[in-house]
């Protein structure tokens, strides 16, 4: 027996909302969370400075992005989240697909020197995409360099203050 509330999808979730929170917190950018998923959106950076700049994210964790083929990662993406994220809107809109091992005990580890959250994130701008008419999912290709990261972070601060990501 068990006493987790969660669900292996709602753990995924979670640990993906933590890996862009202490991304964000390491650039000195607030974030807010959604606690309703109702425009796509799960998670809203925010930076200081000139503008105020912010970027808008989905979020989504997968045991199965696998290796990546000829520089991107193929991530089947639900038709619905696709066409949210492909119409143009002020604040920048991007798909984030945390990359989970498969041994769910290599998740999370925690040391006494060391707190270990396991594989990484990457990124997808789909503004000006064609919104699809497939009914369940889509395919979508990520650039194995889009590493959410610190320094990748920053830098789409920097486009979104200057009002565009590429």
């Amino acid at each position: 027996m068990t006493d987790s509330l969660l669900a292996l999808t709602d753990i995924e979730e979670e640990l993906s909302r933590a890996y862009v929170q202490a991304v964000a917190a390491r650039a000195g950018y607030t974030t807010a969370h959604y606690s309703k998923d109702r425009d796509g959106i799960d998670v809203l950076i925010q930076a200081g400075g000139d503008m105020r700049p912010a970027i808008a994210l989905q979020l989504k964790a997968t045991i199965n992005l696998g290796n990546p083929s000829n520089g991107f990662f193929h991530y089947p993406l639900r038709s619905e989240n696709h066409n949210l994220l492909c119409f143009p809107s002020q604040t920048p809109r991007l798909l984030v697909v945390l990359d989970m091992p498969r041994d769910q005990t290599e998740w999370l580890t925690i040391t006494a020197y060391e707190l270990i959250l396991r594989r990484r994130a990457y990124w997808l701008n789909l503004r000006g995409h064609d919104e699809t008419e497939n009914k369940s999912s889509i395919t979508v290709h990520i650039p194995e360099q889009n590493l959410f990261n610190v320094d990748n972070l920053r830098m789409l601060m920097e486009q979104s203050r200057k009002g565009s990501i590429q």
